[in-house]
């Protein structure tokens, strides 16, 4: 038996921003540039001149780390309030359209996908990363989704087009961001507040600098803030491999001496903080 298709997200040419319809295993325009769906599932709509580099995003190993970090359910009453966040949102909505953009390996993106569902929602769910090793890994939890590999500053949906765009941990985009929702449409914002994880970066770092991002600020020209939320609980680590795992996913791995990092995976336990912001912001 063939698996239904989800509803058709209002996709548009990268090259030409002229609408996108599916023709089989294909994408086209009027203009007759086509696109072919990858095995795996996605669409690769981000074009070989737009790449800052030959592998961008997140690598294999990156990826392997986050998917086997978010597996073991640390961060899920956070995909929990994102997903009410969401529904709430969307409930009077017929037929929504949203984007998850940095959907990374798709955790957030699949729990949300069917907390929709369950709500009895049918919306075209489309989720975008600029890292193909990320959207790969993604195409395996949700075939429900519509997984782009695509530029977050070059978003290949139609000009106003979505009713909700979810950015969770991915840099802030202000005018990208407007441009895709329609008037009135929601903007859903993760960041990390100043305990997140504080005691791994109090392990790695001789002086843990406190953050002072103000997205309401970055966003002001074309956004107002509506709802903030903190999302703060403690948690525990308690396998070596999940520790290792949390290392491999976060920048901060990067920049960690060989030595503190042997005394990390080196605990039978680590105690941490979860302590995320979620911003819901209307486009004016």
């Amino acid at each position: 038996m063939s698996h239904p298709q989800p509803p058709q997200p209002a996709l548009c040419c990268p090259v030409c921003r002229a609408a996108l319809h599916a023709v089989d295993n294909q994408l086209q325009c009027d203009q007759k540039h086509s696109f072919d769906r990858a095995r795996q599932g996605y669409w690769n709509l981000l074009l070989a001149h737009k790449k800052r580099s030959k592998d961008p995003g997140d690598n294999a190993a990156m990826v392997q780390a986050r998917h086997e970090f978010l597996e073991q359910g640390y961060y899920q009453p956070l995909s929990d309030a994102v997903n009410k966040l969401a529904c709430e949102q969307l409930k009077d909505i017929h037929n929504p359209q949203l984007l998850d953009m940095g959907c990374g390996e798709g955790y957030y993106s699949d729990r949300l996908q069917r907390a929709l569902s369950t709500a009895g929602l049918k919306p075209s769910f489309s989720a975008l990363d600029i890292s193909k090793h990320a959207v790969k890994a993604a195409c395996h939890r949700n075939r429900d989704i519509h997984w782009l590999v695509a530029s977050g500053a070059d978003m290949p949906l139609t000009d106003g087009s979505q009713d909700l765009l979810t950015v969770l941990f991915s840099r802030l985009m202000p005018e990208p961001f407007a441009r895709l929702l329609r008037p009135g449409g929601k903007l859903l914002l993760a960041w990390p507040g100043p305990d997140h994880l504080l005691e791994l970066r109090q392990m790695i770092y001789d002086q843990v600098r406190p953050s002072n991002f103000q997205p309401a600020e970055q966003l002001a020209e074309y956004f107002s803030l509506i709802d903030q939320q903190q999302v703060h609980y403690p948690f525990t680590l308690t396998r070596r491999q999940d520790i290792e795992a949390l290392l491999g996913m976060t920048p901060h791995s990067q920049r960690m001496q060989a030595n503190k990092r042997e005394a990390l995976l080196s605990l039978d336990s680590l105690p941490l903080t979860l302590d995320v912001r979620l911003g819901l912001f209307e486009r004016r």
